[in-house]
């Protein structure tokens, strides 16, 4: 096999340049913009009030939470597989997981609202709430807002410190070519992959299954963290795409890293259908009311016709589609199928969270429908455009290769069999 020399990359454009503070600007400036609008909606009470603007709110960050997720997740299990193809692409992860500090500022209104005692996004939050509600009481030790923001303290500091150790050693490589930082990002890997896996359940089960606080289910962890991987396979693709149009990385990535970024997204396509059926399954299957009167919201009325969009739409639709080792290998169809499977993610997350709005997530008796509003269409757009202008603004000096990675070789000449 051709083993190029890793100096073609050198000359490869690789950095954002004028187009970083370009992004920042406009994706920036729109993101505010749109919260402010959406946040004044709330205010007057035109789209539902507060409690509305806040659910939208919790959605759109679950949404970019998920994506930064998804990217630490790239870039341990890489380091811990030692996996030399993705040498080339990585650093667009890197850069994705260094916004844990970003986003943990955007985080600071859902955290304000709990330790406020507002019960209109946690129910649990309030204490007039609780103290009249049985089984919220029996869960007062775990749910309550003092101990909920020393979890989410804890969350952040444990994702941060990762996003600054494995960007930085990767950044401080681009410049020393030192092989030792590899080895040591590769010696705390699995520990990393352990506290991942742990944050992300927890954090999962505060931000979203807690809205409900009637309702359980130990595998929503695992659902949360599916929905991830599929978020960033997704965002970096398109990142990647957008950046080779505009004449960037277009020595360093090839069609053949793009084949197995479409096959990881392939693969976790078809893994978040098996752990959403198996969740569901099991659940229905029990038949016990604490834990189907989630799903009996969701599948009813108008919320069964989103269920039905995500069975088709979120797994057989896509699972056919990207299937084909073409539709993997021709940039526009991978395009398509990224931006198509986020729209499908922030729509499962839409279905997790808004039926909880105004108390009927646990099948009250009189169940809400779909009522899509203008406040939640503002909420998730500006986030998300934050959280772009958030990568922009990481990336904004750094290589957007790992210039330096000793399997830089091994990625610029891997090949698909």
């Amino acid at each position: 096999m051709n083993h190029p020399n890793p100096e073609v990359v050198l000359n490869d454009d690789r950095h954002l340049g004028p187009l970083g503070p370009k992004i920042l600007r406009t994706m920036g400036g729109l993101g505010l913009l749109l919260l402010i609008v959406g946040l004044i909606l709330g205010i007057t009470g035109t789209e539902g009030g507060m409690s509305r603007f806040l659910f939208a709110y919790t959605t759109g960050f679950a949404f970019i939470l998920s994506i930064a997720l998804g990217a630490m997740f790239f870039v341990l299990v890489n380091h811990l597989t030692r996996a030399g193809w993705c040498a080339s692409s990585r650093r667009i992860a890197e850069i994705t997981l260094g916004t844990m500090p970003i986003l943990a500022v955007l985080f600071l209104p859902i955290l304000v609202s709990v330790l406020m005692g507002y019960g209109g996004l946690f129910s649990w939050a309030d204490h007039g709430i609780a103290s009249k509600d049985h089984l919220i009481h029996l869960k007062a030790g775990y749910l309550n807002p003092v101990f909920f923001a020393i979890r989410w303290v804890i969350y952040f500091a444990i994702w941060i410190q990762l996003s600054k150790y494995y960007l930085g050693n990767s950044l401080r490589q681009d410049d020393s070519g030192d092989p030792a930082l590899t080895s040591r990002m590769q010696k705390w890997s699995a520990l990393s992959t352990l506290l991942f896996a742990l944050t992300l359940t927890f954090a999962s089960f505060d931000l979203l299954m807690s809205l409900d606080p009637h309702w359980f289910s130990t595998i929503f962890g695992v659902y949360y963290f599916a929905g991830s991987v599929i978020a960033f396979q997704a965002f970096g693709i398109l990142a990647m795409v957008l950046l080779q149009r505009k004449g960037k990385l277009e020595k360093s990535v090839s069609i053949e890293h793009f084949h197995d970024w479409g096959k990881l997204l392939f693969a976790f396509v078809f893994f978040w259908g098996y752990i959403a059926y198996s969740q569901f399954m099991l659940i229905w299957y029990a038949n016990i009311p604490e834990e189907t009167g989630w799903f009996h919201v969701r599948i009813t009325g108008s919320w069964g016709g989103v269920a039905l969009i995500l069975v088709f739409a979120h797994f057989v639709i896509p699972f056919a589609g990207l299937m084909s080792r073409h539709a993997k290998r021709n940039l526009a169809s991978l395009s398509f199928w990224a931006m198509w499977m986020l729209i499908m993610h922030c729509i499962d997350l839409y279905w997790v969270v808004m039926p909880n709005q105004g108390g009927h997530g646990h099948g009250s008796e009189s169940i809400p429908g779909v009522h899509f509003q203008a406040v939640d269409l503002l909420a998730i757009l500006g986030l998300f455009s934050l959280f772009v202008a958030g990568v922009a603004y990481v990336g904004r000096h750094c290589s957007l290769v790992a210039i330096k990675e000793p399997r830089l070789a091994e990625s610029l000449a891997f090949e698909n069999v």
